[in-house]
């Protein structure tokens, strides 16, 4: 037997519930894993209280993020032996897979092997903001370099993931932090430059930094007062994008 994690009624944590379930076995192209590590996210409390994109059927299970061991392995299944350390990729519906359980099944496409580099901890924390900044600056906005993009909530994991994504890309990234403290850290971790908005004019420093033109793109993953001032500061067919919020 293995133990899961489900809820059936919408709510806080406390509506979840450990159960033990028969082990799973995976099928045809399908990875069982022996988990050591799991994510926490946003998209996974508003799944919770029935605000995610997709609504859950319930009683539910829940988790996109996880790490540990390969444990069995289905039909037709290659490129991962017993044993070997891997972590899971948030591309799949929670209505299908989920990762909050000490067994847990994955389809092969959601799996990667873990880089000897990361522990079990790190490498269940990692994956859901890279795949949403790719998503958001490769996938929609198709930023290319020497673009600027405006990050607010930089030091945020999404906002950390958004500079390194942005100079992957060789586009200029401009953090916003409301706090002078974190503004060193955020040039550490990769910002070309730093907007400290609780000091400074947010729209006229955007322009300054971008030599009047205004930022190619805003990944906006805030709202909030500032919203106005990032569009005065937005170039002439740029973009903003931004995260839905759970309520």
């Amino acid at each position: 037997m293995a133990r899961i994690v489900e809820f059936a009624s919408y709510g806080a944590p406390e509506v979840l519930e450990f159960k033990d379930v028969p082990d799973p076995q995976p099928a045809a192209g399908e990875v069982r894993i022996r988990v050591k590590a799991i994510g926490l996210n946003r998209a996974e409390s508003m799944w919770r209280h029935g605000e995610y994109i997709e609504t859950a059927n319930l009683p539910a299970r829940l988790g996109y993020e996880a790490a540990g061991t390969v444990d069995a392995l289905g039909e037709g299944v290659a490129g991962f032996e017993i044993g070997e350390p891997t972590n899971v990729i948030p591309n799949f519906s929670m209505s299908q897979y989920a990762t909050y359980g000490e067994l847990i099944v994955m389809p092969v496409g959601s799996i990667v092997k873990q880089p000897a580099s990361l522990s079990f901890v790190e490498g269940a924390s990692i994956w859901m903001m890279f795949v949403t900044v790719y998503g958001a600056l490769v996938g929609e906005a198709n930023v290319q370099a020497g673009q600027t993009v405006v990050i607010p909530a930089a030091s945020s994991s999404i906002g950390l993931a958004s500079i390194q994504v942005a100079n992957m890309l060789g586009a200029v990234p401009i953090a916003l932090t409301r706090t002078r403290e974190k503004k060193q850290r955020l040039l550490d971790a990769g910002a070309a430059h730093v907007v400290v908005t609780d000091e400074e004019d947010l729209t006229a420093e955007i322009l300054r930094l971008t030599g009047g033109k205004g930022a190619s793109l805003v990944f906006e993953p805030v709202g909030g007062p500032n919203f106005a001032k990032l569009l005065k500061g937005l170039a002439p067919g740029g973009t903003i994008l931004g995260l839905r919020r759970a309520q």
